[in-house]
């Protein structure tokens, strides 16, 4: 069975193409301002601009890869994870979704499409009413993910309601590499409705970027201003054996009884693999979905506790500047 919680997720560029300059205006405005919009009014500007997003996904997965890769000689993740938020900011730059007009001077939205060939996110291709059975082939043979009919009622909610469905599902490759860092024990609770989404409802409440990881087992997130938080999960099973590592660890006997409560979670490894100074941080325990399978508690981060300071998100949103058409 697929895990239903994505592994891996962070905000990304949507991209739209239209001949009709009016209509691209009309998207600028309406599409929430915490994503990130690019409009192109010609093909040919689109198409320079995917141009290199192929290999520029690539390298950036062999980041990931590479994350994980040292993870298994002995380094940790959190420190890696956190130090690479902080050395790439161009990752919110990669094309996460295009949206594609079908009916355009000289050429077709899916002639446009069928060019991205390895490029590895989502497609959604508006029709008019004579494109639609096109549009219904070319989903069946996967080569768009969804299709909106221009004439739709409400099409500026129907289509941001898809924006976020799809910004929000799992990346095939990242979920795939990321999942080798999870215990199958780990993977099954995941598996579990409400538990995955409770997990995904917090992580997209607070976070603009995520990673689920097992060793420690939880969500480390990144705000929109570039703080990271830990969200720490622990299985009730485990409850007892989280309270020795506190005892082990210096914490006094009521913190521990606390712990084998349900009613804290120490944060005992985050402390050892980011070097955190000071005593063991400790933090209200709180049940995760309705299941009283797995709990979890809330530890935000300084930038004093973090490798590498983080450009924020939001600073990134700034320099992108006004949404204006690219046309050439």
């Amino acid at each position: 069975m697929a895990l239903k919680l994505p592994l891996y997720h962070r905000s990304g560029c949507i991209l739209f193409l239209d001949d009709d300059i009016d209509y691209l205006e009309m998207l600028g405005m309406v599409v929430p301002t915490h994503m990130q919009v690019e409009l192109y009014s010609r093909p040919a500007a689109f198409l320079a601009r995917m141009r290199d997003e192929p290999a520029k996904w690539e390298a950036d997965a062999a980041l990931h890869l590479q994350m994980i890769e040292r993870w298994r000689q002995g380094h940790p993740l959190l420190p890696q994870v956190m130090g690479y938020w902080g050395s790439h900011p161009a990752r919110y730059q990669l094309a996460h979704t295009c949206v594609v007009d079908y009916a355009m001077p000289g050429t077709d939205g899916l002639k446009v499409l069928k060019t991205l060939l390895d490029w590895p996110g989502s497609r959604i291709l508006l029709t008019g009413q004579a494109d639609e059975q096109i549009a219904i082939q070319a989903f069946n043979q996967g080569l768009i993910d969804q299709f909106i009919p221009k004439q739709t009622a409400d099409i500026t909610g129907r289509l941001l309601t898809t924006l976020v469905r799809l910004a929000h599902a799992a990346h095939p490759r990242l979920n795939t590499l990321w999942r080798t860092a999870l215990q199958p024990a780990q993977q099954s609770l995941l598996q579990v409705p409400s538990l995955a989404e409770a997990l995904q409802a917090y992580a997209l409440k607070h976070w603009i970027e995520y990673v689920v990881l097992g060793e420690p087992f939880g969500m480390l997130g990144l705000d929109a201003a570039g703080r990271c938080h830990w969200l720490q999960l622990e299985p009730a099973a485990g409850l007892n054996d989280v309270a020795e590592l506190a005892r082990s660890a210096g914490l006094g006997s009521d913190t521990v009884r606390a712990i084998q409560s349900g009613t804290l979670l120490p944060a005992v490894e985050l402390h050892q693999q980011l070097g955190l100074r000071g005593p063991i941080r400790t933090a209200p325990a709180f049940a995760i979905g309705n299941e009283s399978l797995l709990s979890g508690a809330v530890f935000s981060l300084d930038e004093a506790d973090t490798p590498h300071p983080v450009y924020p998100y939001h600073n990134f949103l700034d320099v992108q500047g006004s949404r204006a058409i690219h046309d050439s």
